[in-house]
């Protein structure tokens, strides 16, 4: 399989909007994760991620020129015990809550779907890790309008067990800039991850929109233990 770029698909799309890669570290050792959100208003730009627990969650950096919280500030990240979530929404908090309650990720997204925020209806896009005694899986999963029509919507999940080492893939919300934004189209792309995770956020953070890009997580996890380490890069400081 060919692997694509990240470095190239960020610096040749001026706005993916939000976005998510999981995947497994060259050397084996790490299952990876990143998200990243942009942004093109002032309330959209208006963002941090801090830390929050083992997971994050979006703050207001002015809290003053905060007009609308509804769908800007939430939990990307929440950590269930071997499971980490990763979403673009609150739909975070649905997964936790119904996986706690011994139900699935697929059986949480069905009730939910994208934004209500025509005429873009921004998809859900949605991620989670699961590592344990050694071994690594991950699903990735997108809830979108169906070309634009807000009475329906489809819903997709991805499943990777086993995934091999230095692949990862790459969902985002917006296929590019435009009016209204055109939703991501197909599969998570194939792309490549790198072991050091300080080279893979600065890799990143370097190649998305100067003028759009707002804040960044990465997160590296053992999967023989377990322990993990994380990097948040906020535009706004």
């Amino acid at each position: 399989m060919s692997l694509l770029s990240l470095e190239k698909e960020l610096k040749e799309n001026t706005y993916p909007g939000r976005g998510i890669v999981i995947g497994r570290s060259p050397n084996g050792k790490y299952a990876v994760t990143a998200y990243f959100i942009m942004g093109r208003s002032e309330n959209s730009r208006n963002r941090i991620f801090v830390e929050e627990g083992e997971g994050i969650r979006t703050e207001a950096f002015d809290p003053s020129k905060l007009s609308d919280p509804s769908l800007i500030i939430y939990a990307p990240v929440r950590v269930l015990g071997n499971k980490t979530i990763v979403t673009n929404g609150d739909q975070t908090d649905t997964i936790y809550e119904m996986m706690d309650k011994q139900q699935t990720f697929e059986q949480a997204l069905r009730t939910r779907e994208f934004e209500p925020d025509g005429p873009n209806y921004t998809p859900r896009i949605s991620g989670i890790l699961h590592v344990e005694h050694g071994s690594f899986n991950y699903a990735m999963s997108i809830l979108k309008s169906d070309h634009g029509n807000p009475d329906s919507c489809n819903r997709f999940t991805f499943a990777y067990s086993d995934p091999a080492a230095g692949e990862g893939r790459f969902i985002h919300t917006y296929q590019c800039d435009g009016e209204p934004l055109p939703s991501f189209e197909g599969e998570p792309k194939p792309v490549a991850v790198l072991d050091d995770m300080d080279a893979f956020a600065d890799m990143l953070w370097q190649n998305l929109n100067e003028s759009n890009k707002v804040s960044l997580f990465v997160r590296y996890i053992d999967i023989a233990s377990g322990e993990y380490r994380t990097k948040i890069i906020n535009k706004n400081q």
